[in-house]
């Protein structure tokens, strides 16, 4: 339980992170205020807090979870292919996104192929926001901080949902990133400390690697049913294309960079504090197997078990706050992101065009809170044994949205003549040709992302074969915007990508 000491670390933080984030965005006036941050987030800020949008109790509860089960330190590669993966689009698809100064990634479909195609992915997007991430995190969140602190399940649900909106709806994605400058450090300090704490508890590297070697390998078997090497060879490129690249709650930052550096490091910076996320995370969680193993119900158990036991009072407020906050960033990066896509491309591009700003931004805070609301709601019915891991939940539903989007966007780079029916195909095909495969077939998912993936593409060349465009789109030019990279960029980048092969090669 929390004392007096720990309660006070808790409101003083959050006193901190809430307070400068709403002073920080106090002068937003229009649109590109509150949903961009006027465009002037500087790479610090944006590497930060696409560390604390990302990183939450999915990771906490659910990535934790897994590396006590029987997918062990393999489920890191989820983060560090996301490394490889934001390194990668930080040289090719950010120039051009910042180049067409979008505000999210839907409205960039509307000038490659038509506004079906924005139509159908600000949909389908703001269903999985809002059903699936927010419900989940929100969820694990609550449910984090029940084993941990006693609270009970509902409250804690509602005490996160109504920080994280707070301050969103105040100050739009300005308040996001400045609040996530502290989350995002709170929660790598808070994990770091954990898993110092649990080396010692467990004797020590020499003990715990020696005990626990079956579990410190990144590449598993074909016949594993969490994460076999196929199904990371053949899905797992297409989910990380998605949700480095062309996610609005990660992208929003990018396109809200004062310059392409800023961009570009930012997004580098992120991925170089990813590689900090087995030793934070992961490995906690496995030493909570070693150590508590006999004690918890079921794995996704694991992190908030080894808090409850190892860390003394006084550190307690600390962790409290560093896990809250995980899930208040992330929670926040969505509702934000959610209201974005629902005010400029379903609202404003579909019912009215000329709206004024003041009533875009209104809108913007209203769904922010009515999303809140919805997704605080459904959160409990997760706690349901039939979902499964939280992790394996939020990875598997949103299957749904990942081939039928990288498709359209891979398939209308690379093919400059592809049509706009084909953007339509990938994007309303995707969610049946995946629900089909999930509904018939017991291959493992990412396996399933991958075969969706394939038939779109075949799909698409074959419409592009018969009915191609005469001439090739023409996207929108930002006049001030410079995309030529800096040397410095190019070396950062590097040096990130070294440290994702030499952790492979240890932990091969």
């Amino acid at each position: 339980m929390l004392n007096w000491l720990d309660v006070s670390v808790f409101i003083i933080f959050f006193a901190v992170v809430v307070g400068v984030s709403m002073f920080k965005s106090r002068r937003g006036k229009d649109s590109k205020d509150y949903f961009l941050a006027s465009r002037g987030l500087t790479w610090w800020l944006i590497g930060f807090s696409i560390v604390a949008a990302n990183i939450s109790t999915e990771q906490f509860v659910g990535m934790a979870g897994q590396g006590a089960g029987d997918v062990g330190l393999a489920v890191s590669t989820w983060q560090l292919a996301g490394t490889l993966g934001i390194v990668i689009i930080a040289f090719t698809l950010l120039p051009r996104f910042l180049k067409a100064g979008i505000y999210t990634m839907p409205e960039f479909l509307e000038y490659r192929y038509n506004p079906a195609a924005r139509a159908i992915m600000a949909v389908i997007t703001v269903i999985i926001y809002v059903a699936v991430l927010l419900t989940a995190v929100l969820y694990s969140g609550g449910l984090t901080l029940q084993t941990i602190f006693g609270l009970e399940l509902h409250y804690a649900i509602w005490l996160i949902g109504i920080i994280a909106a707070l301050y969103t709806t105040w100050g739009g994605l300005k308040a996001v990133a400045w609040a996530d400058l502290f989350l995002g450090m709170g929660l790598l300090v808070g994990g770091l400390i954990t898993f110092h704490l649990g080396l010692e508890a467990c004797g020590g590297w020499e003990v715990f690697s020696t005990q626990n070697a079956d579990k410190l390998h990144m590449v598993l078997p074909a016949d594993h049913p969490g994460l076999p090497w196929t199904g990371v060879l053949s899905g797992m490129g297409i989910v990380i294309l998605y949700y480095c690249g062309l996610n609005q709650f990660i992208v929003q930052r990018n396109l809200a960079a004062k310059t392409l550096r800023d961009g570009q490091l930012g997004v580098i910076f992120a991925g170089g504090l990813w590689l900090l996320v087995p030793f934070a995370i992961v490995m906690p969680g496995i030493m909570a197997f070693q150590l508590y193993g006999q004690e918890m119900a079921k794995p996704d158990e694991a992190f908030p078990t080894l808090i409850k036991s190892l860390i003394p009072p006084g550190l307690r407020g600390l962790m409290f706050a560093a896990i809250a906050g995980a899930v208040i960033s992330s929670l926040a990066s969505m509702l934000n992101s959610a209201s974005t896509i629902f005010t400029m491309d379903v609202y404003n591009r579909m019912f009215d065009r000329k709206a004024p700003q003041k009533r875009l931004v209104l809108l913007g805070r209203v769904m922010t809170i009515v999303f809140m609301l919805v997704g605080c709601c459904i959160a409990p019915a997760l706690d349901d044994p039939k979902f499964g891991g939280v992790f394996q939940f939020i990875q598997q539903f949103q299957g749904y949205i990942w081939p039928g989007v990288v498709a359209a966007f891979l398939f209308g780079f690379v093919v400059k003549r592809a049509p706009g029916s084909t953007g339509v195909v990938a994007l309303a095909g995707g969610p049946i040709i995946y629900g089909l495969l999930q509904a018939y077939t017991e291959i493992h998912f990412l396996i399933q992302v991958g075969i969706a993936f394939a038939l779109l593409c075949i799909v698409m060349a074959i419409i592009t074969a018969v009915a191609p465009l005469r001439e090739p789109k023409v996207l929108p030019v930002r006049e001030d915007m410079d995309i030529k990279t800096a040397p410095e960029v190019k070396w950062a980048g590097a040096l990130v990508i070294a440290g994702v092969v030499l952790f492979f090669i240890i932990f091969w």
